[in-house]
């Protein structure tokens, strides 16, 4: 079925906010992405889910074993059992997503994918957080530097240096971009 981002965003912001109100959004986030886990890892159950033809009190069973079986709170719990009822448990993976980018937007924090040739080390991953985090805030005009979760990936195809993505935004300061920069330049003489 085909994912409507409309559902999975109202869906996630309608969560987050009864975990807000509870005082439960970071325990909400774990789980949620323990249930988009399981339903990702298991095509077979999300198929189950979608089927109009199973019955409500049956989808509302296989939602209650899920949520026991993954030890999740009463509001956890619930919000898989009408998730399931309603047919959208294919969508869970992006209420999931969605639902982070409510929770981290909430905390000041930003994510940004980094790509590197090597490795960072303990040091530089932090000062490059602290550095976007600066940047990222003085764009939106605030004097508090964001939180930076970096979620880095080793490409070997990179010549040396980083690509940095945050969103739609990206900053390449790899020696590949830098030379195809540079290549653009000597060709427009």
């Amino acid at each position: 079925m085909k994912i409507n981002a409309g559902a999975a965003k109202s869906y996630a912001k309608a969560l987050f906010d009864l975990a807000r109100e509870r005082n439960q959004a970071d325990q909400i986030q774990t789980e949620i992405d323990r249930i988009a886990e399981v339903m990702a890892a298991d095509a077979e159950l999300t198929d189950v889910l979608g089927r109009p033809w199973v019955t409500t009190a049956v989808k509302q069973q296989i939602a209650k074993s899920v949520g026991e079986r993954l030890e999740l709170s009463k509001l956890g719990a619930d919000f898989l059992t009408l998730v399931a009822t309603h047919g959208r448990a294919d969508h869970l993976v992006a209420i999931a997503h969605v639902y982070r980018g409510l929770l981290d937007a909430a905390h000041g924090r930003v994510r940004a994918r980094v790509r590197t040739a090597v490795p960072l080390t303990a040091a530089d991953r932090t000062a490059l957080g602290q550095r976007l985090g600066r940047a990222l805030a003085s764009n939106a005009g605030s004097a508090k530097p964001l939180e930076v979760v970096i979620e880095e990936i080793s490409d070997k195809q990179l010549l040396g240096g980083f690509v940095v993505e945050i969103g739609s935004l990206v900053v390449d300061g790899s020696l590949d971009g830098q030379l195809a920069r540079m290549r653009e330049r000597l060709v427009k003489g």
